[in-house]
């Protein structure tokens, strides 16, 4: 028995660091490792970010704006195995002569053939099952970015419906275009690492959008809206961070030189939007924040996501500090100047922050692609076209998606409702005090089982 022990022992040291896949090709454990490492880190910036927005709304709509990131993680889940990934990844759909690259064939419906095998159409190292995963958390995420900019007001029954049907004709779609292996911006040569297009701008301007359809919070203006939780708000902004490693490295699909320089990039750009954000506060007001810091390197983190893997730490940090001010004065001065509410600042972070990362990956990008600062202008040009492309698409689709949804219930909830908190309206609970109506409570004890 011992002798068997250590014979066991002897053949896992010498075993190479790969395993057959179910149709004899190759799958590297350690890339897969990593790849199912970095889609749980991408995981954990949902919850993070129901924090991080948590804590900049009023108290009487806290659990509100984290219900709704938790149902996103349930409903897109859902909606990724069923038809969201084969829309996403499927193989190019043909319309026609020379219309191609906009939407994925339904191959992979109800996730049919997706698990260990590998896909090397996508990732030749691991099984088509962990790129399919890793790909559900950035869907999960950037629909949870868009309730920052319509939070407070929006019914939730209006808000489940909005966000399945903006994840199926927006992102879906976009992301073919974008990593689908003949997407249309793919094959112009458009630079997007991790989601500068498909996760920031695309939820930026429909939150965009969105605020100025549903209107603006009652009072706005007038009364003081100031975040309630600022520690919620640096745990969530320390948990997005966190995440964002795997966000950012795990793009790289295989643990390699690439994965590294975008773990380097993403710490230092984030590290130089918060130092940059500070700074411009404190010299405009006179004091630094820590809604400041919090907003400063998640505007770093946005701006970096699509150059994370293309550029070098130099590039990184410039992109960083002009990332800070430029997401700033969107903020401070473009918001007031056009009097939109954009509550938690989805489309100033991630709309501005995922255009000038975009167009940043333009101009710096120096590893395996060449931007317009390493001799080649064109790319800048194509960066452009796959701005505009995604701006056109989400805010007009976005639009469309509101306005269909106005015809059959309201967007917003009453104006009562508003003015007592979504927490008790919409949901029957408060975060602060001992309020439950009598149908929650009976059913805690059971009393309805």
């Amino acid at each position: 028995m011992k002798f068997l022990f250590i014979l066991m022992l002897f053949f896992l040291i010498l075993l190479p660091n790969v395993c057959l896949a179910d149709e004899g090709t190759t799958i590297d454990t350690g890339d897969t490792t990593f790849v199912i490492i970095s889609a749980i880190l991408v995981f954990v910036m949902t919850p993070g970010l129901a924090l991080f927005y948590g804590g900049m709304v009023r108290k009487k709509n806290v659990l509100n704006t984290i219900m709704n990131s938790f149902f996103i993680m349930a409903v897109i889940s859902i909606q990724w195995v069923l038809f969201g990934y084969t829309l996403a990844f499927g193989s190019d759909i043909k319309l026609g002569d020379g219309i191609s690259g906009l939407l994925g064939s339904l191959e992979f419906l109800g996730f049919n053939g997706v698990g260990g095998e590998v896909n090397d159409v996508y990732a030749a190292t691991i099984p088509h099952g962990a790129f399919a995963m890793f790909q559900l958390m950035f869907a999960i995420i950037t629909a949870a970015l868009i309730t920052g900019a319509f939070a407070e007001r929006m019914k939730f029954g209006a808000f489940a419906v909005f966000i399945l049907l903006w994840t199926t004709l927006v992102y879906d779609p976009l992301a073919h275009w974008v990593w689908g292996p003949d997407g249309w911006l793919r094959t112009l040569g458009a630079l997007d690492f991790a989601g500068g297009t498909v996760v920031h701008i695309s939820s930026g301007i429909a939150g965009l959008v969105a605020a100025i359809v549903i209107g603006k919070r009652k009072g706005y203006g007038s009364v003081p809206m100031l975040p309630h939780n600022l520690p919620f708000v640096a745990i969530g902004m320390a948990l997005l961070w966190f995440g964002w490693f795997g966000f950012n490295a795990g793009s790289a699909l295989s643990a390699n030189g690439i994965a590294v320089n975008a773990f380097i990039t993403t710490n230092t750009a984030a590290a130089a939007g918060m130092f940059s954000w500070i700074l411009t506060e404190w010299i405009r007001h006179g004091k630094p924040t820590v809604l400041g810091a919090a907003s400063g390197a998640i505007v770093g983190l946005v701006a970096i996501t699509p150059a994370a893997g293309f550029v070098n730490p130099m590039s990184a940090i410039i992109i960083g500090l002009i990332a800070g001010p430029v997401c700033y004065f969107a903020i401070s001065i473009v918001k007031a100047k056009f009097k939109y509410d954009d509550s938690l600042d989805a489309f100033g972070c991630h709309g501005i922050g995922g255009i000038w990362g975009a167009i940043a990956t333009g101009l710096f990008a120096s590893e395996g692609a060449k931007g317009l600062f390493y001799g080649n202008p064109g790319q800048l040009v194509i960066q452009l076209i796959a701005v505009a492309a995604t701006i056109a698409l989400s805010a007009i689709v976005t639009l469309v998606v509101l306005k269909v949804i106005s015809l059959f219930t309201n967007l917003r909830v009453k104006e009562e409702q508003e003015e007592d908190g979504l927490d008790v309206t919409q949901h029957g609970e408060d975060a602060y005090r001992d309020f439950y109506p009598q149908e929650i409570i009976s059913f805690c004890r059971g009393e309805f089982l």
